[in-house]
């Protein structure tokens, strides 16, 4: 941990009071939620990937103490909820060892894996839904209302169109489930945009206490997350609160899976000729079709792998870090 000092303080009491302002952004604009919500992490990560941990507690403890003193102690407990996990991944990102411990080279250090990191982050935001959930009081019959809305609307609308009951009843059993497998899905593709950009602008400013690393070849899931996904696929199947616990699980993890194929894809194609238009096409394809985003799901669930950066010190060139297989 780096000493203490009035900059860091200044600097984590400055992010602290972003993130407050992103929150309450976030909650004044419904339609921009999860993009305000995403961007709150921003300046957390930015700290703490740049000035350590003191400075991140600071700008998770500002954050907080604002939105208690200015809005409500609620609104206080929600930006703490929402700081605390890019603050954890900031952390992580920033734990090394010698590589020794782990029978590598006495001169390098051994950084926490992205896999692994990968592995809290989708635990973490399975966690956050769950608890949102609850708080909202999320249930078949608040799921119905909406959809009843929606009907209603579009009955007024559209007046000759008339939904069958049947239909509207299948819509809201399909959409009791799919909204926590989305909400999962959309935090944590958010907070992992959000960790990327972090780390290229502290890569780019020289502040960055972790080397930086080449995405495509590093992120992967943990195997371990192989089986948390299995059993979510499973319980879903009880319904009731499980099966809603089950689906946020389900949607967290299934974005893990599906960024690590897709960077898995980035790195089997480095090199070829027709890298671009593959990836630009699969890409046009997963966000419009079902299966090759099954595709891409299902190879990330293939290549499961711990990928390790060594680097002498945090003081050495970091532009091309070295990655061992585990």
């Amino acid at each position: 941990m780096k000493q203490l000092s009035a900059k860091e303080l200044g600097i984590g009491a400055l992010a602290g009071l972003t993130a407050a302002l992103l929150v309450y952004g976030a909650t004044t604009q419904p339609l921009l939620f999860i993009l305000f919500g995403a961007l709150s992490a921003l300046p957390i990560l930015l700290v703490g990937l740049g000035w350590g941990n003191v400075a991140v507690v600071v700008a998770v403890v500002v954050a907080s103490v604002i939105g208690a003193v200015w809005q409500s102690m609620y609104f206080g407990v929600f930006t703490l909820v929402l700081t605390l996990i890019p603050a954890w991944l900031s952390h992580l990102a920033n734990l090394a060892r010698p590589a020794s411990e782990l029978g590598g080279p006495d001169h390098l250090m051994a950084w926490y894996p992205i896999s692994d990191i990968m592995l809290h982050l989708c635990g973490l935001t399975a966690v956050t839904v769950i608890i949102a959930g609850a708080i909202m009081g999320y249930n078949a019959d608040l799921v119905g209302q909406v959809v009843d809305a929606y009907v209603s609307a579009v009955n007024q609308q559209s007046p000759d169109l008339q939904l069958d009951p049947i239909a509207i009843a299948k819509m809201k059993s399909l959409m009791l489930y799919m909204i926590p497998v989305v909400w999962g899905m959309i935090w944590v593709m958010m907070l992992l945009a959000a960790y990327y950009v972090a780390i290229r602008i502290v890569a780019a400013s020289r502040h960055n206490l972790r080397p930086r690393e080449d995405i495509p070849s590093s992120l992967r899931m943990n195997r371990n997350a192989i089986f948390v996904f299995l059993v979510a696929i499973v319980a879903m199947f009880l319904g009731g609160v499980v099966g809603l616990i089950a689906a946020a699980v389900l949607g967290a993890f299934g974005a893990g899976f599906i960024t690590s194929g897709f960077a898995s894809l980035h790195y089997r194609t480095r090199g070829k000729d027709w890298r671009i238009p593959v990836l630009v096409l699969c890409y046009l394809a997963s966000f419009l079709l079902t299966l090759p985003l099954l595709i891409i799901l299902v190879l990330g669930l293939y290549d499961t792998r711990k990928a390790i950066s060594l680097t002498p010190n945090k003081n050495a060139d970091t532009s091309k870090p070295t990655d061992t297989k585990i």
